[in-house]
């Protein structure tokens, strides 16, 4: 394979109880014919073929042994490396039973990448309490993959669409837990994975990078809070002086409308909501979540598993395709 075409890309099992299978095979039918960089599914062969004819989707199946081999396939069928189940799938009902052979999966695909044979991973959604009882010890897809990857730094969460990518610098805690974990290395090291990411996953090579302030009105001078003035600004003066673009803090109300999002690569949010909101009020359905810090590619749809409607083959696979298009696309830049 020429040196300058990205490898496959590595598609993990997920939750089989969930809708990751159905998303896969929606996801090849829509793509198989198109120019897109071939992927491949570490899954059940047995279970996608009698998924695709339970919910009357003419997806051919087809077992491979090395990813190389989806290249020549991919535009007949669904390549798929076989993980083999433990126990039959009910739809909605997960069994911590297959737990090991999702975590196979997940562990097989950073392989894959980590010997060259793939050029990205993308993570079918998973559920981490039934993980949990088949001895998964991690809080998550991030903290695994990034054991798996030896990792010495935390990796940083960016959601990203064709109209804005955003990065909250605090993620999963309440609002009180993230103002006080807030702090300048935080920060600092939030910004410079994202500077770095900018540059190498995306082919930017100034990236310009807008900070929120954490309170109203990016504080109003100290009249709305004292943390711009005491923690944000100063990080940023340093940062500068690093040599990285980065604008603010800004008033997080004023930094999403048409016209400020043409100034900016990526906004950077002092907590989760203040990054989430804007992007999946603008483009809810292609949001796609991108583990940056890690040294391989990594992306996924911004959902879960939706145990409620797995099964009835009324999943939407818009951010699961974005997520597929998204890591070939970095996988591409990172190449050249």
């Amino acid at each position: 394979m020429s040196q300058s075409i990205p490898l496959p890309v590595a598609i993990t099992m997920g939750d089989p109880a969930g809708i990751g299978g159905e998303l896969t095979l929606k996801a090849w039918d829509q793509l198989h014919q198109k120019a897109v960089q071939p992927f491949f599914v570490i899954d059940c062969p047995s279970r996608l073929k009698k998924l695709a004819t339970d919910l009357s989707l003419n997806v051919p199946v087809r077992e491979i042994s090395s990813p190389i081999d989806a290249v020549s396939c991919f535009g007949q069928a669904l390549p798929v490396i076989s993980e083999e189940l433990h126990e039959a799938v009910t739809p909605g009902v997960g069994d911590p039973r297959n737990g090991s052979a999702v975590i196979n999966s997940i562990k097989r695909s950073v392989s894959f990448v980590q010997n060259k044979e793939a050029s990205a991973v993308v993570t079918n959604p998973i559920n981490k309490a039934v993980l949990y009882q088949s001895g998964f010890n991690h809080p998550g897809h991030t903290e695994y993959l990034s054991d798996l990857a030896k990792s010495k730094t935390p990796s940083v969460m960016m959601l990203a669409s064709q109209q804005l990518r955003v990065i909250p610098v605090t993620i999963h805690l309440s609002l009180a837990e993230a103002i006080n974990k807030l702090d300048s290395d935080l920060i600092t090291h939030t910004i410079r994975t994202a500077s770095t990411a900018l540059k190498q996953d995306f082919g930017i090579s100034t990236p310009r990078i807008a900070v929120s302030g954490l309170n109203p009105h990016a504080g109003e001078d100290g009249t709305m809070g004292s943390e711009e003035i005491d923690l944000i600004i100063p990080t940023l003066e340093f940062l500068r002086k690093e040599g990285i673009d980065v604008r603010g803090p800004l008033p997080a109300d004023t930094m999403f409308h048409t016209k400020a999002r043409e100034e900016y690569d990526v906004a950077v949010c002092m907590y989760h909501d203040q990054a989430l909101i804007p992007i999946k009020t603008l483009d809810f359905d292609n949001g796609v979540n991108i583990t940056l810090g890690l040294p391989f590619i990594r992306t996924s749809p911004d959902h879960g598993t939706a145990y409620n409607i797995a099964g009835q083959g009324i999943a939407n696979p818009t951010s699961f395709i974005a997520a597929i298009e998204m890591a070939t696309t970095m996988a591409r830049a990172k190449v050249h």
